[in-house]
Formats: C-alpha cells, structure tokens, sequence
C-alpha cells in the first residue's frame, strides 16, 4: 500500500518530529556539542592535563603499587590495630547521636507532621545547609575547638549525619501510610499519639536500617578524618604515606575494606533479626 505525496506532507505538517530533527533543531544540537567541546578543552587546559603529566602520574601509581606488595603489618600492627578499632567506635558512636538528634529533627520536616509551608521549608532548607559541610570541614573546625583525637571525629561525624539523617527520616515520615495516624485522630488521640503509634511504627524499621547503613559508611569516612587530626586509623595510614611504607599501607586497606565487609554482615543481621524479615 502506497501514501501519496499529499499525504506525507499532511503527516510531516502535523507531526515534524516523527520525520527527524528540524534544521533549527539539529544546529542548536550542533551549537551544544561544540560547547561542550570548548569546556572540556578549557578544563584540560586549567588543570594543565598534559599527556607528560598524565604518562607521569600513572608511572607513578604504578611505582606505587609495585612497593605495596606484599602488604605487611610492620613492627607497630598494635597501633594499627588500635587506630582500626578507635575508627569503629567513632563511627558507632558518631552515627548513635546523630540519629538520636535526627529523630525529632525527622519529625519536625515531616510535611505530613509540620503542615505548615513555611515552617517545612524553612527546616528543610537548615537541613540542606548542615549537609552542605563535608566531614573534614567538621573535623577540621572540631581540632581546633577541642583539640586532636577522637572526640573531634565523632563530633564532626556527629555533625555532618544529623543533617543527612534527619532528611532521610522526614523522607520516610511522608511517605508512611496516612490511614493508622487518621484511626487515632477518629478515636481521639493527639498530635502526639499519632506521631507516637501512628508514624514511629511504621517507619523505625526504615531508621534502622539508616542508621546501620551509616555506622557502615561512616567507618569508611573515620578512617580519613585522622589525617587532619581527629583520631583513627587515617593517622596510621597518613605516617605510613609520609615514610613510603607502601607495604603497609596496603595491609592498612586491606584491614578496612575487611572491617566494613565484617559490619555490613552483621548490620544486616541485625536489621533482619530486629526488623522480623528472613535474612537472604
């Protein structure tokens, strides 16, 4: 079967897209590419990306990698085991007190909990601008106020999850089911029995698991804050860096990435046991 002319160009008329890229279209698409094209020269140029410098670097890395097999311990594994262990009790503790403050916080930026607009966003913007600050920056304002060691980690690991909890608990808040909060409000109850038996129960399990995703995450970010300071196993990695003990500083990551894989186990486990759902 066969279109006419006159019918294809009824077709092209109503629907043009179906016939390819307008002229107009196709050199604005061509405009983009070549600016995009001009950033990213402008970048290589700003960062002065020559290929002397990248050969160099990956030459390096490669210097680097040989002198890191086999990893060794060293004579001082007694103070990388402590830095391992102090990093863990940072994370643990610095994720606990953040949620705890994080809890109410969640609440307060609920929409469904604070309905009024300006107040929601007005929290929900604070929530945006603690998160704004990386850990270091915390920890790097925390050793000066309180000096060096871990207090000053588990403060900025403190300070930088409050923020990041609070939203993905508000998040978790919204998004529960409204009929149990509408059942106490039928029989009765307050604001804040309905927050207490209508909202925490449905969402504590969505906490829990936050929360031991954080101590997982967090101990990951423990073991960098002791570069500038603030207790744990980045002090260890840091020295270790400084000397060329490259051997030992594999071992050091090697002790981490086990560590995680040991908490991501067991975080597991305990979601699934406290939680009621069979573990996989």
């Amino acid at each position: 079967m066969s279109i006419a002319p006159a019918e294809i160009a009824a077709l092209k008329a109503r629907i043009p897209a179906a016939f390819g890229a307008s002229p107009g279209r196709k050199a604005m698409r061509a405009i983009l590419a070549l600016l995009a094209l001009a950033w990213l020269l402008t970048l290589l140029v700003w960062f002065d990306l020559t290929p002397d410098r990248l050969w160099a670097g990956v030459s390096g890395l490669t210097k680097i990698l040989r002198l890191m097999f086999p990893p060794s311990p060293g004579e001082q594994w007694l103070d990388i085991l402590r830095g391992l262990a102090e990093s863990v009790a940072m994370a643990f503790l610095g994720s606990f007190v953040a949620m705890l403050v994080a809890i109410p916080l969640g609440f307060l930026g609920a929409r469904n909990v604070v309905v009024n607009t300006l107040a929601h966003f007005s929290i929900r913007r604070v929530f945006d601008g603690f998160r704004g600050m990386d850990q270091l920056i915390w920890a790097l304002a925390f050793v000066r106020a309180v000096g060096l060691g871990p207090l000053a980690g588990v403060m900025a690991i403190t300070a930088a999850e409050v923020a990041i909890l609070a939203k993905l608990f508000a998040e978790a808040i919204e998004n529960a089911d409204t009929r149990q909060p509408e059942a106490i409000t039928a029989v009765g109850g307050n604001a804040l029995l309905r927050v207490r038996f209508g909202l925490l129960p449905q969402v504590a399990p969505v906490m829990l698991a936050q929360f031991l995703y954080q101590v997982e995450s967090n101990t990951r970010s423990a073991s960098i804050l002791g570069v500038v300071g603030a207790g744990g196993i980045g002090l260890q990695i840091s020295e270790r860096i400084r000397v060329g003990y490259w051997d030992q500083v594999l071992f050091i990551i090697i002790l981490i990435l086990v560590t995680v894989a040991v908490i991501d186990f067991l975080s597991a486990k305990i979601r699934h046991a406290l939680i009621g759902t069979a573990s996989r």
